[in-house]
Formats: C-alpha cells, structure tokens, sequence
C-alpha cells in the first residue's frame, strides 16, 4: 500500500437550519495514497464541496482527524493551514478563478513567487506546465482572451504550479461544454499522474468519476466505496 498522502478519519459537519440540524457529514472516513486519483461522486447538495472545504483547509465547524502527508492539521492555527495549502496542495474549481489583470503565465508564476520560487524558474515552470497542456502559444493572453476549455487548463497548470502532494478539484469541468470538459478533463488526469500528484475530484458526473482510479458515493453523509 503506497504512503498515505491524505487520511481523514470520523469528519463530521452540521449546520443548524430553521431550528433543525442538519448532518452534512457522519463520520467519514477516506484514506489516498501517493499518485492516487480518486473521485467522489454525489448530487448537488451531497456534501462533497463541504468535504473538500475540509480538506482543504478553508472552512472550520468541523470535527474528526485530517491528515496531510502525515501531520495532523484539522486543528491547526490560521497561519499554519496557509502554510499546508500554500506547500502541499493545489485546488481547481468549477470556475477558473485566474487574476484578470494577469497573463496565463503570470497567473501560474504568482503562486510560485508566493511559496519562494526565483522569478526565472517560476517563469520556466509556469511555461513548461501550459505547453503541456496545449497553451504554449497563449502564456501572454489575459483571461478574458482565452476560451473556457483555456482558462480552465490555466487553472490545472496553476494548481500543480508548486508541485502539490494533493490536488483538490471541485466539478472541474462543471462549467464547460462536454466535448470541452472531457479533452480538460483527460489532460488535467494525465498531468495530475506525470506530476505524481494525488487527487480528490468532487463530481456529479459519473462518467468523470468513472475514469478515475476509485470512485465513492456520498451518500446521506457517509462515504459508500473502497476507503483503503
């Protein structure tokens, strides 16, 4: 079995609504090795952008263990989940989310710069990363200049900029065409493997999830699949 990159152990998160409580998560348990892509696969309203909020360090109310290659960080301070997010994971949403004052390349050197990175090797990798995603002949157009199939590329570029250990991607490819979402969908899977990332891909679609190399339902706040 390859080493644990997440565990998470008994996560559990509810909100109360009108006077009712309501379950979110009921304990789950979920473990990802190293290099692993796995899916989770449930309708709107499931719970999964909730458990990748969790994961990724970016919404507290939660209990249960969490832990990110091998420390434990559910309960960490502010200024230590930035360290977490900033040096070992990287997130794709349904919406791009790119700086629109910025070139695609600057939109995946400014991460690198934050976490350290010279300004040349920022700029090498940034480079490097959207020419393996068919992007080489657009590293200087703006977002508003690109197609939504091309800032959606930017944005997997971006997130495996500073070579995360996991990868976090919610409905990815939600906002795109299906032809579109699955020529990004098939890159974003090779690109997350050639780098030796992880990845938890929150999807409705299961014809996505289904190209992964495990698949959960969440179902009524419980995770039903293979944890291990």
């Amino acid at each position: 079995m390859s080493e644990a990159v997440l565990e998470v152990r008994n996560l559990a998160r509810s909100f109360e609504q009108g006077g009712v409580k309501i379950e979110v998560l009921r304990g789950v348990d979920i473990r990802i090795g190293k290099g692993e892509i796995v899916s989770l696969l449930g309708p709107s309203g499931s719970g999964k952008s909730t458990m990748l909020q969790a994961v990724g360090l970016l919404e507290g109310g939660f209990s249960g263990s969490i832990s990110i290659d091998g420390e434990e960080v559910a309960s960490l301070e502010n200024d230590a989940r930035t360290r977490i997010r900033r040096d070992h994971l990287g997130f794709v949403y349904q919406f791009h989310h790119l700086l629109p004052d910025f070139s695609a390349k600057e939109n995946v050197v400014i991460p690198q710069l934050i976490k350290g990175a010279t300004p040349a090797a920022a700029d090498k990798r940034a480079a490097e990363l959207l020419a393996r995603l068919g992007l080489g002949h657009r590293l200087d157009h703006r977002p508003s200049q690109l197609s939504g199939g091309e800032q959606q590329r930017v944005a997997v570029a971006r997130a495996l900029a500073n070579q995360p250990s996991l990868v976090l991607a919610d409905e990815p490819t939600g906002n795109l065409d299906e032809a579109t979402a699955d020529l990004v969908l098939a890159e974003f899977l090779t690109l997350v493997r050639e780098e030796g990332s992880a990845a938890l891909i929150a999807t409705h679609n299961e014809r996505l999830a289904k190209k992964t190399d495990r698949l959960f339902r969440l179902h009524e706040g419980l995770l039903e699949g293979n944890k291990t």
